[in-house]
């Protein structure tokens, strides 16, 4: 079993930035890929960014390419997501999840494992 915990969510204005943070614990040694999720009220759950070792290719949601930055420490245990020029629409809970192996479809929710509890990110003026 793999635990996961997020942090870092807050309320910004348009145009700012929040860096969030997932901490990993329990049998991390198997990860072989770490993802953030978003889901907004009345929505389903969607992909941000997912990042996968040991090939460090990192994947992200049309919608962040060029304002969000996934990472991870040298460890796996903490997984980041840097979120710059934020946007009303980025408004929702964001989720950190992780699995063993692989997945090509890693943009569908259903093929992930292991998901922390979220944390609220609002951006409005």
């Amino acid at each position: 079993q793999v635990q996961l915990v997020e942090s870092g969510g807050g309320s910004v204005q348009p145009g700012g930035s929040l860096r969030l943070s997932c901490a990993a614990s329990g049998r991390t040694f198997n990860n072989n890929g770490m993802a953030w999720f978003r889901q907004a009220p009345g929505k389903e759950r969607e992909f941000v960014a997912a990042m996968r070792w040991p090939t460090e290719m990192k994947y992200y949601a049309d919608s962040v390419k060029g304002r969000f930055t996934i990472s991870r420490d040298r460890a796996r245990t903490m997984l980041y997501l840097q979120m710059n020029g934020l946007q009303p629409e980025d408004t929702a809970v964001y989720y950190c999840a992780s699995r063993e192996g692989w997945h090509v479809i890693y943009e569908n929710s259903n093929n992930w494992y292991y998901w922390g509890q979220g944390t609220q990110v609002t951006v409005s003026s």
